[in-house]
């Protein structure tokens, strides 16, 4: 059923498991997280990133399928556009049936990110939107995306009170469009961020950390975790090899096929590993 990221944010805050994030681009992705969520029983939030509207022309064509297989699906989905650095995109929000976004205006500087992102913020309440932001940069982006920066506290918490967000996207080690799983993340960094921050921490590029790693930065404070690349890899992977397995094969049902096969497992294997938050805490590993 389709739900709101709101929702599912205060119970993953409460349970303190982590909700996660699937950056959809294709029908066959959405497809198979939907069927991920509803194999392993868990919710799960669809995400549009502002990419995949360029790829598609529009969001609305992909943002109508997702709300139609939520709604249809026996799990609670919600749907998130991610990574909204136009304002257009934002304004169009509320007509394409999302319950949240991530406005990302961090290519600006500080002070410029702050303002854009509380006039967006307001608005975007006035529809009772969830509002995700990014102050300074998380790693694999270019520009102002460099790795190994790492968000502050002092202006982490100076940034949420200055802008009214509702969760914030932290810095603390993983990169986005990472294909091997072997990034590490700054666990006491996480741990002082959700100790001093009073909106969820939301961690990026979670394709490139493991899972262990993903459950002690879950039960150190991350309450959403965004995954793409991970999908992206199983699809891709899946689509060379049912091709290579048969040159003649021209009829694109039976490797989007394989390839929806595949996604659908990946997706459920991390929501299977993420399905309960683990005791391990950043003072247990020191």
């Amino acid at each position: 059923m389709l739900t709101t990221t709101a929702s599912l944010m205060r119970a993953a805050t409460a349970n303190r498991t982590p909700v996660l994030a699937f950056n959809v681009i294709t029908l066959e992705h959405v497809e198979a997280v939907c069927r991920a969520a509803e194999r392993t029983k868990r919710p799960v939030i669809l995400q549009i990133s502002e990419n995949a509207t360029k790829y598609h022309g529009g969001a609305a064509a992909l943002a109508a399928a997702c709300c139609i297989l939520a709604d249809e699906s026996s799990t609670e989905l919600a749907l998130h556009l991610d990574h909204v650095e136009s304002l257009d995109l934002a304004y169009r929000a509320p007509g394409l049936g999302v319950s949240s976004l991530m406005f990302d205006a961090s290519q600006l500087p500080d002070a410029e990110n702050t303002d854009t992102t509380r006039e967006i913020a307001a608005w975007a309440h006035g529809y009772g939107l969830f509002v995700e932001a990014e102050l300074g940069a998380i790693g694999g982006k270019g520009n102002a995306h460099t790795p190994g920066v790492r968000t502050d506290p002092d202006d982490a918490a100076r940034f949420v009170a200055a802008t009214g967000i509702d969760a914030l996207a932290v810095a603390v080690g993983s990169s986005h469009a990472m294909t091997q799983r072997s990034a590490q993340l700054d666990q006491e960094l996480i741990a002082t961020l959700a100790a001093v921050l009073p909106v969820p921490l939301v961690l990026h590029g979670s394709s490139g950390i493991a899972d262990a790693d993903l459950r002690t930065a879950a039960a150190n404070g991350i309450v959403k975790i965004n995954i793409g690349t991970l999908l992206n890899v199983a699809f891709t992977a899946a689509v060379r090899a049912s091709l290579a397995a048969d040159a003649d094969q021209v009829d694109p049902r039976k490797y989007l096929r394989a390839a929806r096969d595949a996604t659908t497992d990946a997706v459920a294997g991390v929501l299977e590993a993420l399905g309960h938050s683990q005791d391990q805490t950043v003072d247990d590993i020191r």
